[in-house]
Order: C-alpha cells, then structure tokens, then sequence
C-alpha cells in the first residue's frame, strides 16, 4: 500500500498505458448487458474508482506542475476512449459522446485539482484539508450505494465496500500521525451520520436526485403528463435536454413511466405526491 501511494515510478509511458488500461476496461464493462445495475458498471458511471486514480497518481507525481498535467493526460486519453470503443455496439452510434459532456468538465478541473492536490503529501493538517472534498464525495456515493444495495441486494454492494475500503485505505496511508486520522474518520462519520439525519435515515423511499445521477442525469427534473395520451415529457431544467417519457399507468396513486435518455436507455420510474411529506416523490423503481 505505502508503494502504491508514493513509491511508484510513474513515468509518462506507464500513465498513458494505464489510461488506455482504463479506458478500455470501462468500456467493456459498459458493452455487456449482464454488468448492467451492477457494480461493475458503476465504474462507467460514476467517480468513486476515478476519485482513487485521481490519488495514486498525485502521491506518485514529481511536482504540482508533473501532477497537474499527469492527472489531465490520464482522463484526456481514458474517457474519450470509454465512449469511443463504446460506439459500434451502441444504437446511439456517435451520439453517445453526449455523455462525455460531464466528464470534460471533470477532465478539465484535473489540472487545478492535480496541483493543488499534490499537497497531499506533505501529510498534514492542510493535506487533510485538501483531500477532505474528495473524501466526503466517497462517502456520500457510498451511502448512494447503500440505498440501492438495500432495494435490490446484491446490485451495488460492492461499489458501496470499495467507497468506504479507499476512505480507510487512503487516511491509513497518507496520513501517519494519529491525531490527523482521528480527525479524517471523525469528520467523514459525522458528514455521514449528519446526511442520513436530515434525508431521513437510510433507505430509498425519497431516493429522487442520487437515483438519477447514478444515470448521469443533472439538475432538477420537472415533470409533465398528459392522461389520455399516455405520452409526455420530462425536462431538465437548467439544461438543453430533455427526455422522451411514456406514462405506463396510475397505480394508487403512482404514475409509472418509462425514461428514455438521449442515447436510447430506457430507466422506469414512480413519480407521486406524498401527502404526508407535502413533497412529490420521484424515484427509480
């Protein structure tokens, strides 16, 4: 472990063989139809293993400058490379790459994050400070995990282990004085005691906006349908898509309906007004 965080040689040859490494595992994982709701997909999906390579390649970096640029070399090369593979066995084709919209974004926060992430190794309390978002943000897809896990065991269970294993392993390994790891754990369990306090404890009832993340849909959803037709229209507020529905039925007092993105996948969802809560619920059944 103490190799992997800080006694690597990474040379430019080994970052962009990993990268191609990367890439191109994500995207096998993203072509077979058994990973789907799985854990291993969720590598495809969301940031928890990316989050990891985003470390090791800091603490194995000469420089703020050699691990700025190494962490953006590493995404420039592995993302676009996950969609590209992705292309002949995807009925989107080409139009699958407007999933990587959110990943340049991230490609691109690589750079400032990579220098000022370079820190970390000076094992103290401002290398605490630095890494504590990206710890918080493990914790938080974790729980996300966890919630999903409990609806429908095994799906995601892994994923939910490994984001709380690499909490554990990175403050065990990049910090060795006792008092900085005493205050890590107990900031990531009061992040995680205080979130499940105020979203009313752990289970997916109001699930609404993780479950749509997990599916790379962002901001907030606004609703419309229209009975009779059984057709409608979800849009995204805050964005330029939006998303073809069918309303399946009414069942007491739920409406189902069928999601469809931007590149053909079809997710079904419940959407209804929870008297109790005075809130509408939307959640991915």
């Amino acid at each position: 472990m103490k190799k992997i965080f800080g006694g690597i040689d990474l040379t430019w040859k080994k970052l962009i063989l990993s990268a191609i490494v990367a890439g191109t595992y994500t995207a096998l994982v993203a072509i077979i139809p058994i990973t789907k709701d799985t854990s291993f997909r969720d590598i495809a999906i969301q940031l928890e293993w990316w989050i990891l390579f985003g470390i090791i390649i800091i603490c194995n970096s000469k420089s703020f400058v050699d691990s700025a640029l190494k962490c953006f070399v590493f995404f420039l090369i592995s993302q676009p490379l996950v969609y590209l593979l992705q292309v002949p066995f995807s009925s989107a084709g080409w139009k699958i790459f407007g999933y990587y919209k959110y990943w340049f974004l991230w490609t691109l926060f690589t750079i400032p994050m990579g220098a000022v992430g370079y820190y970390i190794k000076k094992k103290n309390l401002l290398s605490l400070i630095i890494l504590l978002p990206m710890l918080l943000i493990l914790a938080l897809l974790g729980l996300g995990y966890f919630t999903a896990a409990i609806e429908n065991i095994p799906h995601h269970l892994l994923s939910c282990i490994f984001c709380f294993a690499v909490i554990i392993v990175v403050i065990m390994n990049l910090f060795d004085k006792i008092r900085l790891r005493i205050v890590a754990f107990g900031i990531v369990i009061l992040f995680i005691v205080v979130y499940t306090f105020f979203r009313g404890g752990l289970n997916s009832e109001y699930e609404t906006i993780r479950s749509l993340d997990a599916y790379n849909f962002s901001g907030n959803l606004k609703v419309s349908y229209y009975s009779g037709t059984k057709k409608g229209k979800v849009s995204l507020i805050s964005t330029e898509n939006s998303y073809n529905v069918k309303i399946n039925g009414r069942n007491n007092g739920k409406y189902e309906f069928t999601l469809t993105d931007e590149v053909g996948n079809d997710y079904i969802f419940e959407y209804y007004y929870d008297k109790s809560e005075k809130t509408v619920v939307l959640r991915k059944k």
